[in-house]
């Protein structure tokens, strides 16, 4: 994954094909059936969570940074729009705190409209070497223009320009069209000249309602506990069968 603050792919990594031969397939499918891996890490109990998800979450990630994972930062956040249907893209997370989770995108772009429409959403940390995962579901919502300047103004040059060039989610051309506006931009903001923030751009900050921490087990019988947000804004946390 490159450094942009997401990544969004425009077609699926593998799409079925009609003219696909039935041995290929039926091949791909065995192949697939048998890819099975055995989780031996130590579990997680009930003992061990901390009194908040935020505090738990600080604890798994520490772990996850210290593991050299590539961008243990990014994660799957998935939207719907208004009629329900859902879009999933990655993205890296840039801060978080007791107040949430907060990521940056353009303004304009498909998950941005569809938080729009419609604020709940999901993040998935996919911890796979580590044999863990975090899902979050909560609300988003867009952080001040004051938290989004002082990000902004921390990103290296060419991300800078680059909010500025891509029109994000809709249809270019082609490369050397998108080239080209980064070099218009480039042309209009010189290196080593402030660079003013995008209107279109910014952070969303995710409230958490659930944190959902998963550890592989043997078996299949994997440790899943996950905390609730309580009417008294407080946190409950359960165990959950795999």
């Amino acid at each position: 994954m490159s450094h942009a603050d997401d990544f969004t792919p425009d077609d699926d990594a593998y799409d079925s094909d009609d003219g696909l031969e039935y041995g290929l397939a039926f091949d791909l499918q065995h192949d697939l059936a048998a890819m099975r891996a055995h989780y031996r890490f130590a579990g997680l109990s009930e003992a061990e969570l901390t009194a908040d998800p935020y505090e738990q979450f600080a604890h798994w990630f520490t772990e996850a940074a210290a593991s050299e994972l590539h961008e243990p930062n990014a994660m799957v956040v998935s939207t719907a729009d208004a009629a329900g249907r859902p879009s999933s893209r990655t993205v890296l997370l840039k801060a978080y705190d007791r107040r949430g989770f907060v990521f940056y995108t353009n303004y304009n772009s498909r998950k941005a409209r569809e938080i729009a429409e419609n604020p709940h959403v999901s993040l998935l940390f996919p911890w796979y070497p580590l044999a863990r995962q975090v899902v979050i579901t909560g609300t988003a919502e867009r952080v001040s223009r004051e938290e989004t300047t002082a990000y902004f103004r921390a990103r290296p040059y060419g991300s800078q320009i680059g909010a500025w060039a891509s029109e994000q989610s809709t249809v270019v051309a082609s490369r050397a069209e998108l080239d080209a506006a980064y070099e218009r931009m480039a042309a209009r903001h010189p290196e080593g000249e402030p660079v003013p923030v995008p209107p279109h751009w910014g952070g969303f900050r995710v409230t958490a309602e659930t944190v959902e921490f998963w550890q592989g087990r043997e078996n299949r019988l994997h440790d899943r506990l996950r905390y609730t947000r309580t009417e008294k804004n407080g946190w409950q946390a359960d165990r959950l069968c795999p």
